[in-house]
């Protein structure tokens, strides 16, 4: 019986890497095929890689994703982080209301905050690459201050107070002290923001305006007439990037649990 359970649990967890990974693997191969065909293959290639620099919409396209995704990501980061540390130090019926305001942007659907941010931004400043940042730095805050605010939680307060008692100023004994206590959480939130923002499309699609595309409003364009291969090839780097520093931080991770043991 427990071997038949344990083949069932195998069985089961095959079938969720199977229905998560096989689009990607999909994905990994035409970006090799020497076809336009996604059915047919051609043959194995590399001038979708060689040719992605040549095509300057790809470029332009993933140019802007990495200025709004950076740049909205830090500021997000910071505001985030900034937002986490005022709430740790409100009373608790103050902080809970703030939370339950923080819980509004997680639960909207994406396509009503899309809508509404369109119409505060056309109201005050035109649609462009700057609604863009500030629309995703909107809906990325709430994600940076409850990776946070864990971390604010499970600090002692008296390691603080030590330090200011021997001494220290303010900003000394939060760099000291409490800084490096939270910045896994402040790590683990940019990571996140910067997730979102990338993989963003439906507020991004409404806040633009006209001229403004990231990888993802390019590729819903680009649906009707058919996708370039060279966006096969970037996906596939975009994919192994976020692979390899996913490996990264787990490894350093598991440094640092080493090294307190």
């Amino acid at each position: 019986m427990t071997k038949v359970k344990k083949g069932a649990s195998y069985f089961y967890l095959g079938l969720v890497f199977l229905f998560l990974y096989a689009p990607i693997l999909v994905l990994i191969v035409l970006s090799f095929n020497n076809s336009m065909s996604r059915t047919v293959w051609g043959g194995f290639t590399l001038k979708w890689y060689l040719n992605l620099t040549a095509n300057d919409n790809i470029m332009d396209a993933l140019g802007t994703t990495i200025r709004i995704t950076l740049s909205s990501s830090i500021l997000a980061t910071i505001l985030g982080t900034s937002a986490a540390i005022g709430i740790h130090y409100m009373k608790k019926r103050h902080a809970a209301i703030m939370l339950g305001a923080t819980n509004i942007p997680l639960l909207n659907a994406d396509i009503v905050t899309g809508i509404s941010l369109m119409l505060l931004f056309t109201r005050f400043t035109p649609l462009g690459e700057f609604s863009v940042v500030l629309a995703h730095i909107a809906f990325s805050v709430p994600y940076v201050i409850f990776n946070v605010l864990p971390r604010l939680q499970s600090l002692s307060e008296a390691c603080y107070e030590a330090a200011m008692d021997l001494g220290a100023t303010p900003a000394y004994a939060f760099a000291k002290v409490v800084w490096p206590e939270i910045f896994p959480g402040v790590l683990s939130g940019f990571l996140m923001a910067l997730t979102m923002s990338l993989d963003d499309f439906t507020i991004t699609y409404f806040t633009k305006g006209a001229g403004v595309n990231t990888l993802s409003t390019m590729l819903y364009t680009q649906l009707r007439k058919g996708i370039q291969p060279e966006l096969y090839a970037l996906s596939t780097i975009l994919f192994l990037l976020a692979f390899v520093l996913l490996l990264v931080i787990n490894y350093k991770g598991e440094g640092r649990k080493e090294a307190h043991k």
